[in-house]
């Protein structure tokens, strides 16, 4: 690590959110240079003292990259002067600072801390003005102790702002009471930055404040890895593992949140299972709505099904298998059905039949899929507008989180509601679903089980199949024409826990190259990536991987195809976003929901224009010309898309696939992350990797299992669970 000392001259960029900036800084060894820092930017004039070390960047050169950054109170009189020039508080520009500094001296900065009044001795400053000059300075003064007490203890500064618009004036008691109170209350802070800066400023290693913090962390963790409840045995010792603490000492914590009624504990077949509050809520409520849901629908008889059914196949053309007859009249009899089934069993061909009777008996429906691709190709295959569950529910993001316009107050206006891509639905937006779908109105699920479960906690599609509550109908059979190709007979394959067939040849629909160095297998991804599109069909192939991390990985792969496929030039402007660049040109991907620009999460287009900081992107579902603009800030939505995760491909189709299977990626070498990365592709997959990896995933049915009780619920009788 280097220590320098400098001005900063000029601040080149500032993220919105204060954690990103690039300074220019003015030092007597150095001359004038630029250093990015994450973290908030201090003013123009101030000293600074940063660490770090230099970095070349590809397009902006030579850079002092600073690990932390502190500012040095001015002494001279000059420098404080420059200070205040700055602009640092509001009233004081280059002449009143010079008034000021004229007055009081090098005692200036005492004058503001402490004698702020006194500043209305200077002319053109009332004594309300003098106040108000005070106030600021006190918060700025405030802002930097917070700083420095961040870096003392190891932690960026970046997160001072933060704390500051969290806690205002209190932010330094807060933190000094209780550092893991800020996991709850600063976004952006989790607890194991709670926990370093706890560490740090000498709290006992078996506190209750962070046995009781890690808790909380323990359960959001089992979230996020999918569980909407722990076994009290799991949680406790996985507690005690990530905090290196004994059981005993969580088990008493634990105990004490119990008889306090702050944690939600559930005992079903004498294990007793722990929730987050929101969870347990969702999962009650979901089992609830079910069944009575299923309960209320009435059977559809306006309209005779036998003879609309037959009229509708010599329309089309078709001759339906006796199990999509089934599925049809199964969905008109209840009020809640799930219909699954592989590719090529002809889900898409019910949901048409579905559709054709509903419509005939004069049924009000609604179309909806998790992802705004997946609603895409529901509309399309339908032939009826169809939206995300998101929008169809009226959502807004607010600071508390969720917030949906539709609900049991102000239900939706339908009769029947048909939900694709049901594998994809957490426990949390089925919940919140079910409380807008009014009683009477049936809901039909369709999703293949046997794809990844959500990415959120909760395995709901799984569990509504399992309880064997809800009627379901699961298409098995594989008709003629899909059985020709070679992607639906080898995902039916690894299905079954048998090996992909593989052909060779540069035109196999389902090729295998094999490499045991993995640099070079992604280095062939990029050659073959840039081969395959040099017409300009930048939409033609995606690039799958199962992990971020590694030569194979997403990131790793982002910046190889990037530099393969567009790489930098005089004539093609580009914009940092953490991590990486984005070029004009550049395919890209949306990644969160931004209902104001009606883009959403896994949307993929294209940069068709940079200028300045702002972005704007092409997606090939809007209009032509319709474009959307990302501002400075707002850059942060997008990430590189030329490789994907495969968890980040559920719900969309695409003509190529190629696939990475390495050995490295043991950890997730599952076989329905397989069976879902094939399934993603039209016409062609190309693995890329090693034939034992694929055996690994073929091999590994033990996906973990997702602690969930829904299924319970909807079989035993709801006093079982109070």
């Amino acid at each position: 690590m280097e220590q320098l000392e400098g001005v900063v001259g000029d601040i080149v960029f500032q993220s919105e959110d204060n954690m990103y900036s690039v300074l220019r800084v003015v030092n007597k060894a150095q001359g004038r240079f630029t250093a990015v820092y994450r973290g908030p930017a201090p003013y123009m004039g101030e000293n600074v003292s940063l660490n770090g070390g230099w970095v070349e960047h590809a397009r902006f050169g030579r850079q002092f990259e600073a690990a932390s950054l502190t500012v040095v109170q001015p002494t001279s009189a000059a420098g404080i002067e420059r200070f205040l020039a700055s602009g640092a508080l509001p009233g004081v520009g280059a002449v009143m600072a010079s008034r000021i500094v004229e007055m009081f001296g090098t005692d200036t900065l005492e004058i503001l801390g402490q004698y702020p009044e006194q500043l209305a001795r200077v002319k053109g400053i009332s004594a309300k003005k003098a106040a108000l000059i005070g106030e600021a300075y006190g918060e700025l003064s405030g802002l930097r102790d917070l700083m420095l007490f961040l870096e003392t203890h190891g932690v960026s500064s970046g997160y001072a702002a933060k704390l500051q618009a969290a806690y205002g004036n209190t932010a330094m008691m807060r933190l000094k009471e209780n550092p893991y109170s800020l996991a709850d209350d600063v976004a952006g802070i989790g607890f194991k930055t709670a926990d370093r800066i706890a560490m740090a400023m000498g709290m006992e290693h078996d506190c209750s404040e962070r046995l009781t913090a890690g808790i909380s962390y323990a359960l959001t963790a089992a979230a996020g890895a999918g569980h909407t409840c722990v076994p009290e045995e799991l949680l406790v010792r996985e507690t005690a593992r990530a905090l290196a603490v004994d059981s005993e000492a969580v088990q008493r914590i634990f105990n004490e949140l119990l008889q306090k009624d702050r944690l939600r504990l559930e005992e079903v077949g004498g294990t007793r299972f722990i929730y987050p509050e929101y969870l347990y809520r969702a999962e009650v409520q979901t089992a609830r709505r079910l069944l009575f849901l299923r309960d209320q629908g009435k059977p559809i008889t306006r309209v005779n099904a036998d003879e609309v059914i037959a009229a509708w196949e010599r329309e089309a053309g078709i001759k339906l298998a006796e199990a999509q007859r089934q599925a049809i009249y199964t969905s008109l009899e209840h009020g809640v059905f799930v219909l699954t089934g592989g590719p090529g069993t002809g889900k898409t061909t019910v949901v048409k039949g579905i559709l054709n009777v509903l419509e005939k008996a004069g049924c009000r429906i609604l179309l909806a899929a998790p992802t705004g691709r997946a609603a895409r190709r529901l509309a399309d295959s339908a032939g009826h507008p169809a939206l995300t569950v998101h929008r169809l529910l009226e959502y807004q993001p607010t600071s508390d989180g969720l917030c949906f316009g539709k609900d049991d107050e102000d239900p939706l206006d339908a009769e029947a509601i048909i939900i694709d891509e049901a594998s994809m639905l957490d426990i949390n937006l089925t919940y919140h679903l079910l409380k807008a779908v009014p009683g009477g109105c049936r809901l039909i699920f369709v999703g293949d089980v046997d794809q990844l479960p959500s990415v959120g906690a909760g395995s709901v599609l799984k569990d509504m199949i399992r309880s064997g509550r809800m009627p379901v109908v699961r298409l098995e059979n594989v008709f003629r024409q899909a059985e020709v190709s070679p992607i639906v007979r080898n995902a039916h394959k690894i299905n079954h826990g048998q090996m992909p067939e593989f052909t060779s040849g540069d035109d196999s629909e389902f090729g295998l190259k094999e490499f045991a160095d993995e640099q070079a297998a992604a280095s062939f991804v990029a050659q073959t990536y840039a081969q395959m599109t040099l017409d300009g069909d930048w939409r033609r192939v995606q690039v799958l991987s199962p992990m971020h991390k590694s030569p194979c990985g997403v990131q790793n792969l982002n910046k190889l195809l990037q530099h393969y496929i567009n790489p930098p030039s005089e004539r093609k402007p580009e914009v940092s976003i953490p991590g990486n660049v984005l070029r004009l040109g550049d395919k890209v991907m949306q990644i969160r929901n931004n209902y104001e620009k009606d883009v959403f999460n896994g949307d993929i287009g294209r940069i068709v224009k940079i200028e300045g900081k702002s972005v704007t992107v092409g997606f090939p579902e809007r209009p032509e010309g319709d474009y959307v603009t990302y501002s400075q800030g707002e850059c942060e939505e997008l990430q590189l898309a030329y490789a994907m995760s495969v968890h980040k491909s559920q719900g969309s189709e695409y003509p190529c696939v190629i696939l990475l299977m390495v050995p490295s990626h043991y950890i997730m070498l599952q076989r329905n992350l397989l069976y879902t990365a094939v399934t993603r592709a039209k016409k062609q997959v190309l693995v890329v990797g090693s034939k034992r990896a694929v055996l690994t995933a073929v091999e590994n049915d033990k996906t973990r299992r997702r602690h969930s009780l829904l299924a319970e619920r909807l079989q035993e009788d709801q006093e079982v669970f109070g």
